[in-house]
C-alpha cells in the first residue's frame, strides 16, 4: 500500500492530507427510480428484480434501496424479493422508524444507512444532527449490530456532525453530497474542501467513509480522486438518467472505471 500527498487549495486555506492507494471505491446502484418507473403504469416493468440482476452481472457491486412509508418507488416487498437476488451488497436506507427497523431486522441486509427523511419529503434534503439525536441513534445501531448489520449514519460534512456519529458506535457515515455536486455544476470546485476535511476527520477516528447524493458521471472521478479512502458511494438518480441516453451495462461500467 503505497500513499501520495495531496495539496488543495480553497479560497482561504490549503488542505494538506495524505491518500491512501486502497482498493476501488464499490459502486452501490440504488435501484429506486426503477421502481418509480414500474409503479407508474402498474404491472411489472421493468421489472425490478431482473434489473438488479442485470447490474450485479454488470460489475455493480452493491444495490441500494430506500423504502418510504407510502412505499410510492421501492415497496416493503421490493425489500424482500430482492434479498435472494442480492449477492454483491445490499443496502437500505431509510428512517428508523418502526416498521423500517422490523424490515432490516428481517432480512438482515449487508448495510442499513440511517438517513432522517421527513414522511413525504421527495428526496434526502440533509443529514443527522449526530448530537441532538445522538441516545436514539445509539439504541437503533446498537439493534442492528447486535443482529451483524453493518450500519451507516448520512451526515453533512460537518466535524461536529462526524464526531457526533463517531459516538453512536457506528462503523461508517456517509457522506450528503448535494452541496458538492451543486457547487461543481456552478464551476466551483473549492467546493470539495468541507468534504476533504470531513473524509479525513473520519479517517482518524475509524469511521468508513460512504457518499451519495446527485453524484454523476460528470463529478464522481474529481469527487473519487479527493475524498482519502473512500469505500462507497451510492449512485441512483444521475445513474439512470445517464443509462437511458447510453444504456444501463456502459454507464455501470462508467462508473466503475472512474471509481478506480
Amino acid at each position: 500500500m503505497s500513499a501520495y500527498l495531496t495539496l488543495y487549495f480553497c479560497d482561504q486555506f490549503i488542505i494538506i492530507h495524505f491518500l491512501k492507494q486502497i482498493s476501488m471505491t464499490k459502486l452501490s446502484v440504488n435501484i429506486n427510480k426503477i421502481a418509480t418507473l414500474r409503479n407508474a403504469r402498474g404491472g411489472n416493468v421493468p421489472n425490478l428484480l431482473q434489473v438488479a440482476n442485470d447490474i450485479q452481472k454488470f460489475g455493480g457491486q452493491g444495490i441500494t434501496i430506500h423504502p418510504r412509508p407510502d412505499e410510492r418507488h421501492i415497496r416493503y416487498q421490493d425489500a424482500r424479493d430482492l434479498r435472494p437476488i442480492v449477492y454483491t451488497e445490499y443496502n437500505i436506507e431509510g428512517n428508523p422508524q418502526h416498521n423500517f427497523i422490523d424490515l432490516v431486522l428481517e432480512l438482515k441486509p449487508t448495510q442499513v444507512t440511517l438517513v432522517p427523511d421527513a414522511i413525504g419529503a421527495i428526496t434526502s434534503s440533509a443529514g443527522w444532527d449526530t448530537i441532538k439525536n445522538q441516545a436514539y441513534l445509539t439504541e437503533v445501531i446498537q439493534e442492528f449490530q447486535r443482529n451483524g448489520i453493518r450500519t451507516s449514519i448520512f451526515v453533512d460534512p460537518v466535524l461536529e456532525m462526524i464526531e457526533g456519529a463517531k459516538a453512536t458506535g457506528t462503523e461508517r457515515i456517509e457522506l450528503y453530497t448535494e452541496h458538492f455536486a451543486h457547487q461543481y455544476g456552478l464551476g466551483n470546485k473549492n467546493g470539495i474542501g468541507t468534504y476533504i476535511k470531513a473524509a479525513v476527520l473520519a479517517d482518524e477516528l475509524n469511521l468508513g467513509i460512504n457518499a451519495g447524493h446527485d453524484l454523476s458521471l460528470d463529478n464522481i472521478q474529481f469527487f473519487k480522486q479527493n475524498i482519502p479512502n473512500l469505500l462507497e458511494v451510492s449512485i441512483g438518480h444521475a445513474l439512470i438518467c445517464e443509462s437511458l441516453y447510453l444504456g444501463l451495462d456502459n454507464v455501470v461500467n462508467m462508473y466503475l472505471q472512474k471509481l478506480k
